[in-house]
């Protein structure tokens, strides 16, 4: 009887709570819903702080743990219960809830969620009007197609055949260009261990999400095409009432990424070879040259890539520099 209000998903249907029920899940520290079952079944977002900006994050899973280590160095402070999916963060008015990843595009869209972090895959399958606001260069995979090493077959030659995935709607549209009239390719949906259909003859191909591709080969299946390049975004609702929160968020992660790319080098050299060392260390809009106590000498700090910094070292020893000190950076805000 809790659960009185039904609302359309992507493509499904889901239950949500009354507000007797979301008191009930409140104190359990629950967010799965019982419904009637459904292509789409998304549990109803936990019971929030009023007026907070609401971010949706994995729960669970690599992409948790790389979340969470991107919002820490974001700055953004919470402390998560164990088995609670919901947090308020102690230094913005905002709350974090965990998710599946799979549907956090979803709520997002349909604005139970201001703000996400998942998988451009995610997105694409949900098909909803969601806002990228940010690339964030982690969870970086393929969703691929996938079929028997000793077969050498091509994307085509799996059109109108039997595919598995769990990714129905990217996959019908990846395999619609290559289908021939009347002869449409045969999806079928399931979650968890979709590399194995090929072996037990329950399909042709597979389309599945590959990063190292261990599992792939394992399963003696070999990539013959990609449906798409994905990677972890941070996704808005077009509709939210934060703007402004929204925007201070995104500076904050934006400062982090930034900051893992670029390291501070800092060195004294002789004034005759200040130019060749500035040429070397140009910084991001010049280096910071300060004097020393030796007039004849100068310290030096710039900013250079990360990736480059141990040859960037060897340059200036080259030249002469001396008490080279490379500093790693916590956040940046360097403008444009």
């Amino acid at each position: 009887r809790m659960f009185a209000r039904r609302c359309g998903g992507a493509g499904g249907r889901c239950w949500t709570p009354t507000a007797a029920a979301a008191a009930a899940l409140g104190a359990a520290g629950a967010v799965g819903i019982a419904g009637t079952p459904s292509r789409c079944e998304v549990p109803a977002v936990p019971p929030h702080e009023p007026g907070h900006l609401i971010l949706g994050i994995p729960k669970k899973g690599r992409l948790y743990e790389k979340v969470s280590k991107l919002l820490a160095g974001a700055g953004i402070e919470y402390t998560r219960k164990e088995r609670v999916d919901i947090a308020l963060c102690t230094n913005l008015p905002m709350c974090l809830v965990f998710l599946p990843a799979k549907d956090i595009a979803t709520y997002v869209g349909e604005g139970d969620v201001d703000l996400g972090i998942t998988g451009e895959d995610v997105i694409g399958e949900s098909d909803v009007e969601v806002q990228v606001l940010l690339q964030l260069g982690i969870g970086k995979c393929n969703l691929s197609v996938q079929a028997p090493q000793h077969l050498h077959l091509k994307p085509e030659d799996l059109a109108g055949k039997r595919i598995v995935t769990s990714f129905p709607h990217l996959s019908q549209k990846f395999f619609a260009q290559y289908e021939q009239p009347g002869n449409k390719t045969k999806i079928r949906c399931i979650s968890g261990s979709v590399e194995a259909a090929c072996g037990l003859g329950l399909a042709d191909g597979i389309v599945d999400l590959v990063e190292t591709g261990t599992t792939m080969r394992a399963a003696g299946l070999e990539e013959v095409g990609v449906v798409m390049k994905s990677e972890a975004v941070l996704i808005m609702n077009p509709h939210t009432k934060h703007k402004e929160l929204v925007e201070v968020v995104k500076k904050r992660i934006v400062g982090y990424l930034l900051a893992q790319d670029w390291v501070m080098v800092t060195y004294n050299v002789h004034r005759l070879n200040l130019k060749r060392a500035e040429a070397i260390t140009p910084g991001k809009r010049s280096p910071s040259v300060m004097p020393l106590e030796d007039k004849n000498w100068v310290a030096v700090s710039a900013l250079v890539p990360k990736k480059r910094a141990p040859a960037i070292m060897d340059e200036l020893e080259k030249i002469g520099a001396t008490d080279i000190l490379l500093t790693s950076l916590l956040s940046t805000r360097m403008g444009e």
